[in-house]
């Protein structure tokens, strides 16, 4: 059994449409977004929560023994089917195994199938003798994911029965629930109420539900395996019954999931989904969908670390598409079409991430044919020269050939906590990590004619002179604040490292390239990530803790990042010459450390923050695309010595968009 809580360590599985099934070790339901049956109806947005749970229960010769559990207002667990949790695996899926009082041993797995929004259940009894009797009853919802659901008149409980198949259709203009099963259907509607999520009660959320019970499946587990298929619209289901369906389910999960090298490879594929007719990530679960920033971070490490190039392809053209006034959207909302372009840097990981897959292919040996090629070099072409004109937001390339961005009101860099309408951290002027991103899109610009070598010379060397903090041995965080000429922001903060690495050029080389390092290093750095601010700083926060305002107020004001830990990997093997012997360090310091947190929160996958304190408590959304995304590109990448040989010898061939 995993060395975790059973109420903290969380279980993902997803159908690579935005749709997705989680829970705790533990069993109990501890987010509004614990789910077994939660599908995407626009991939990857518009999901429902439709089945959220089932209660089960064994009747053995010795007695009935619940093997769920569920946990009520004000805090009351029932039934107890914790307390028979003798072991529990998430490889290759969720699967856990129960010990009754009377030596009967049950075993039961969930699993998605990739590309259908169904899920499969399963019961077997492994051990035991005599009748065993498995009693299901589900809990349905159908409600928007980011809601809850209480009790109403208006559910529709009556289901459309016919042998082995029951659906529901709990709403108009909401999916119907598709079930089936290997056993019998008794119809018995209940309402269950004041269920309790403890997770969005300390979030300072609404934290109680009630549930829609329609009916009990029954099975004889001394006759077999007892199977439950809950689908959802447009859901591929294989024919023959739901015992003939699983196992045909089960195989083709067993071989997709065997060909990958470990299970943080195959969690990649658990953020890479469609989007109409191409391809993008989900940011996070449970309650994140795409965004473009951290899409064209994750991408590099989800997708070219991993050898996952078509994913990419379609990833990068599918946003190409996008392109407004210079800038990409930061986001899709959940419902409506209109895009949000509320982002100074979104577009630029845009181009960083099309050089990056390019070198890659070049690097690979793989083909990209011209019309391809031509679609991302325009796209580039028109986010560098439209900045450079300016744009919204009052993002423009400066006199000094820097990029300046931001109004009042308006979060444009990734530190974009807001609360009410006040930025946490505004950072307006010409943020650190902008310039690094900046410099690294003129020159990446430059070798497709688009701008000369001239303009990114002159930024890196306006950036040098005006960023150097020789005091703190460091750079700035923001110059020029509030558009201010000369004014600083000294805060000490991670964005500087993006200077070092992170990036396919750096800005800084050197002795001040190390000392920026090192001050990260020394006051910064975690085993799971980087701070967002020093302690000792104004406004540092120990703890992210508290309703949305504590948490906004503290999520970059000291929040650990494990997506930081990437460039900060990089700058720290680079500063030290990229040998073989720095990459051994890096990974015997940095990397090895976070083989614990794979079994510490959301299982095989990296969280989005943790508490800037020992213990750097997990936090946020456990289950982080650009944190896993980072992880596997300085474990595929970064510190493989073999790749960035290879690497080298393919650009020295060619330009890498030319």
């Amino acid at each position: 059994m995993h060395s975790i809580r059973l109420d903290t360590g969380e279980w993902l599985e997803t159908d690579g449409l935005g749709g997705f099934a989680s829970g705790t070790v533990g069993g109990v339901r501890t987010r509004r977004y614990h789910a077994l049956l939660l599908a995407a109806t626009r991939p990857p947005t518009g999901r429902y929560v439709m089945v959220n749970g089932v209660d089960a229960t064994v009747t053995t010769p010795s007695g009935t023994t619940a093997i769920s559990s569920q946990c009520y207002r004000p805090g009351l667990l029932h039934p107890d089917g914790v307390s028979r949790l003798a072991a529990f695996r998430d490889d290759p899926w969720p699967t856990w195994t129960f010990h009754l009082d009377d030596g009967t041993v049950i075993e039961q797995e969930i699993f998605l199938r990739r590309g259908s929004p169904v899920v499969a259940v399963s019961w077997r009894r492994t051990r035991g003798r005599g009748t065993a009797t498995l009693e299901v009853r589900p809990f349905l919802a159908g409600r928007d994911y980011h809601a809850l659901h209480h009790e109403n008149p208006v559910f529709r409980f009556s289901p459309e029965e016919t042998p082995g198949r029951v659906v529901w259709r709990p709403y108009d203009g909401v999916p119907e629930i598709v079930a089936l099963h290997g056993g019998t259907y008794g119809h018995g509607p209940e309402w269950y109420r004041d269920f309790l999520y403890v997770e969005e009660q300390a979030r300072g959320l609404d934290h109680v539900e009630d549930l829609a019970s329609p009916g009990v499946f029954r099975y004889e587990l001394d006759r077999g395996e007892a199977v439950l298929i809950l689908a959802a619209p447009g859901a591929q289901i294989p024919a023959g019954g739901a015992a003939a369906a699983l196992e045909k389910m089960r195989a083709a999960e067993r071989r997709r999931r065997a060909q990958y090298p470990s299970r943080l490879h195959r969690a990649a594929d658990d953020y890479i989904v469609r989007r109409g007719e191409g391809a993008t990530i989900v940011a996070g679960y449970p309650w994140f969908a795409d965004w473009g920033r951290d899409t064209f971070i994750a991408l590099r490490g989800l997708c070219l670390a991993t050898g996952r190039f078509t994913a990419a392809r379609d990833i990068l053209l599918q946003w190409a598409g996008a392109v407004s006034e210079g800038m990409l959207p930061n986001r899709f909302p959940d419902q409506g079409d209109e895009p949000e372009f509320n982002s100074v840097d979104a577009s630029l990981w845009y181009v960083v991430a099309v050089h990056d897959y390019l070198r890659a292919c070049a690097a690979s040996r793989r083909t990209v044919p011209a019309a391809e090629r031509g679609t991302l070099a325009r796209a580039v072409g028109a986010i560098v020269d439209g900045y450079a004109r300016g744009t919204r937001y009052g993002i423009r390339m400066d006199g000094d050939g820097l990029l300046a961005a931001g109004v009042g009101g308006v979060q444009l860099t990734w530190m974009d906590a807001k609360v009410g309408d006040g930025v946490v951290t505004p950072r307006v002027g010409k943020p650190v990590e902008v310039q690094a991103l900046w410099i690294n899109a003129l020159r990446i610009a430059s070798e497709i004619g688009a701008r000369t070598e001239a303009d990114w010379w002159s930024a890196a060397a306006a950036f040098r002179r005006r960023f150097w903090n020789d005091d703190a041995g460091c750079l700035y965080d923001v110059i020029d604040v509030d558009h201010k000429a000369g004014s600083v922001d000294g805060s000490l903060r991670p964005n500087q490292i993006l200077a070092v690495g992170g990036l396919p050029y750096p800005v800084l080389e050197g002795e001040v390239a190390r000392r920026v390092v090192d001050t990260v290093e020394l006051r910064l750095l975690t085993p799971v990530g980087l701070r967002s601010l020093a302690p000792g700083e104004d406004g540092y926060a120990p703890r992210y803790l508290g309703g949305v305002v504590e948490r906004d107020a503290a999520y970059h004001q000291g929040t650990v990042w494990p997506w930081l830990l990437g460039p900060f990997v990089e700058a720290w093997v680079r500063v030290r010459g990229g040998t073989a012997a720095a990459m051994h360090e890096a990974r015997e310091r940095f990397l090895l450390p976070m083989a614990g947190h794979l079994a510490e929160a959301g299982l095989g996958h990296v969280s989005e923050i943790a508490d800037a304190d020992p213990p750097h408590t997990p936090r946020g959304c456990p289950f982080q695309a650009w944190s896993v995304g980072e992880l596997l590109r300085l474990s595929e990448g970064v510190l493989a010595p073999e790749r960035r040989a290879g690497e080298s010898r393919a650009r020295a061939r060619a330009s890498v968009l030319t």
